[in-house]
C-alpha cells in the first residue's frame, strides 16, 4: 500500500485490502510483486546469484546445529530431498564424528504426503526430566496458527487424541502450551468467544488434564481483550519448580506472577518494561528504562541480580551485575548449571564473560579460548545438569564454526564447521575508528587484501 492509499476514517476504498487472505487482495499483492520481480529477476546476473545462494543452502556440508536435552542432542535438518525437513536426534559421541548416525524422530514429508496437508514445522516442546513425550506444533503453510499434536518418543508415534490413553490434541490456533507433567499441560488458544485478545492470541491461561474436554480445564488467570497476549509456563528445576503467568500488556510491557499451590498469584514486582527470567534461587531483571529503587537510580539496559525469594519478601539489595557504557551493551545471557554467560557488544565487537555467585559476591571474568573479531551467539547450555556450551562463532572471513566445552573443565573446541565459499587467503580484518563532529568515537571494520594504494571499496553501515 502506497502512502496514497492508507486507511482514512469514513469511506475507505482501500479496506478490502485488510482482508488479507482474500483473493482480492491476494491477486492485488501478486500484481504489483510481479513489476519487481520482472525488474530484478530477468537477467543473467539474477540467475547467478540464485544458483549460487541456492549452493549455499542446500550443501549438506551445513553445521547441523543441535540443541542438548538430556543424553541427546536434536536436530531439525531440511536439505533439497527433505524439503520439509527432519526432525532426529543423535548422542554426542556421534555427533563430534564426520558423518553421525541420526535418529529420525519425524519426517514432516512423509507426513505431510501421507496426510495431504501442507505441513510446515513450527517447534515443539519436550517433557522434562524424562524427554519421553513430545508436543509438536505444524502449520498449514507457515500460518501463524499452528496445530499442536502429542508425540511420544520411545513409540515414534503420535497420540491420538480418543481412546484409552487419548494425546493432546488442539486444532489450528495461536496456541501457547507447556508441559507441567505427563498428564498435565498449561494451555492458552481459541476456545470460543472470548477466549482471544484482541491482538488474536489467547486472553486466558488454563490447566488441562489429559483425557478430560478442553472445556473442563481450569482457568489460572484471565486477561484483558486489550492486552497483547496472556501465558503461563511451568519450571520443573529438580528442588525450584515453580509455576508462572506473564500477562502482556502491549508489546513492550508485561506483568510477571507467580502462581503459587493454592491458586494464589504472587506478582514479580519489577518494572513492566523490564525483562525476567529465574533460574534456580536467581532472579534477573534486566532494565529498559531508568529504574529507581530506594536511594539507587539504575540506567537503561542495565542487567540486575537478586536471590528470588528474597526480592518476592522485599528485599531490594539488588546487586548490578552488568551496567552499559558509551562502548558497551548487552546483547544476551544464559546461564550454565553454576554460571551466567554475557555476551556483550563492546564497539560492536563482540566479548564474552563468565559470572559465577557466590558467598564473596559475583566473580567476573573473561570468557577465554574464543575467536577474536568474530560474530559469537551462543546456541544451547544444559543448566538443569552441567556447564556445558555450545557456541557459534563466525567471522568476516571465517565460516561459521560450532564450539563445545564445559566451563571449569575444557577450553573451547571446534566440532564443526561451515565450509567456505570463498578464497580468505592473505585478507585480513580490522577495526578503526572515525571521530565523528561531536568527538564520537565511530568504529567500523575494514576487510581487504594487503595492497598500497587505495582500491575499489564496498561501503555499508
Amino acid at each position: 500500500m502506497t502512502s496514497d492509499q492508507q486507511p482514512t476514517t469514513g469511506d475507505d476504498p482501500y479496506l478490502w485490502l485488510e482482508d488479507v487472505t482474500g483473493e482480492s487482495a491476494l491477486d492485488w499483492v501478486r500484481q504489483h510483486n510481479a513489476v519487481t520481480e520482472e525488474q530484478l529477476t530477468d537477467n543473467e546476473r539474477f540467475d547467478r546469484l540464485q544458483s549460487d545462494v541456492r549452493e549455499i543452502l542446500d550443501t549438506d556440508a551445513r553445521i547441523p546445529y543441535v540443541r542438548r536435552r538430556g543424553e541427546f542432542l536434536y536436530n531439525f535438518w531440511r536439505d533439497s530431498t527433505h524439503v520439509r525437513g527432519l526432525w532426529r536426534r543423535t548422542t554426542f559421541d556421534q555427533y563430534v564424528t564426520d558423518d553421525p548416525e541420526w535418529d529420525v524422530l519425524v519426517d514432516l514429508d512423509a507426513l505431510a504426503e501421507a496426510e495431504g496437508e501442507n505441513w510446515v514445522w513450527k517447534g515443539t516442546q519436550l517433557l522434562r526430566p524424562h524427554r519421553n513425550r513430545a508436543l509438536i506444533s505444524l502449520s498449514r503453510g507457515g500460518a501463524d496458527a499452528a496445530v499442536v499434536r502429542e508425540f511420544d518418543i520411545d513409540k515414534r508415534e503420535f497420540l491420538a487424541p480418543e481412546g484409552e490413553n487419548p494425546g493432546f490434541y488442539l486444532p489450528e490456533a495461536k496456541t501457547d502450551i507447556d508441559w507441567i507433567d505427563i498428564d498435565t499441560v498449561y494451555v492458552g488458544t481459541d476456545i470460543g468467544p472470548g477466549s482471544l485478545t484482541d491482538s488474536g492470541y489467547p486472553r486466558l491461561a488454563q490447566r488441562w488434564k489429559r483425557g478430560t474436554p478442553l472445556s473442563s480445564a481450569e482457568t489460572v488467570y484471565e486477561g484483558q481483550a486489550t492486552d497483547v497476549a496472556i501465558s503461563a509456563s511451568h519450571d520443573p528445576t529438580p528442588g525450584f519448580e515453580r509455576d508462572f503467568v506473564t500477562r502482556s500488556v502491549d508489546f513492550y510491557n508485561s506483568q510477571h506472577f507467580e502462581v503459587r499451590p493454592d491458586g494464589e498469584l504472587v506478582l514479580v514486582d519489577v518494572p513492566e518494561d523490564a525483562g525476567i527470567s529465574i533460574h534456580h534461587e536467581w532472579l534477573l531483571i534486566r532494565t529498559k528504562s531508568v529504574w529507581a529503587v530506594e536511594d539507587t537510580e539504575y540506567p537503561t539496559g542495565a542487567l540486575l541480580a537478586i536471590r528470588y525469594d528474597d526480592f518476592l519478601a522485599g528485599s531490594r539489595a539488588l546487586t548490578s551485575i552488568f551496567e552499559p557504557d558509551a562502548h558497551s551493551s548487552l546483547e544476551h545471557y544464559t546461564w550454565t548449571r553454576d554460571h551466567l554467560i554475557l555476551v556483550v557488544l563492546t564497539d560492536v565487537r563482540t566479548t564474552l564473560r563468565i559470572l559465577t555467585p557466590g558467598e564473596n559476591g559475583w566473580e567476573d571474568r573473561p570468557f577465554e579460548g574464543l575467536p577474536e573479531l568474530t560474530s559469537i551467539e551462543i546456541l544451547d547450555t544444559d543448566p538443569d545438569v552441567s556447564n556445558e556450551y555450545f557456541v557459534n562463532s563466525s567471522g568476516y572471513t571465517s565460516p561459521a564454526t560450532l564450539l563445545h566445552g564445559v566451563i571449569g573443565e575444557t577450553e573451547p573446541t571446534a566440532l564443526k564447521q561451515a565450509p567456505a565459499f570463498f578464497d580468505a587467503e592473505g585478507i585480513t580484518t580490522e577495526q578503526f575508528f572515525a571521530t565523528s563532529a561531536d568527538g564520537t568515537q565511530v568504529p567500523y571494520f575494514v576487510v581487504r587484501s594487503p595492497r598500497s594504494e587505495p582500491g575499489p571499496t564496498l561501503l555499508y553501515g
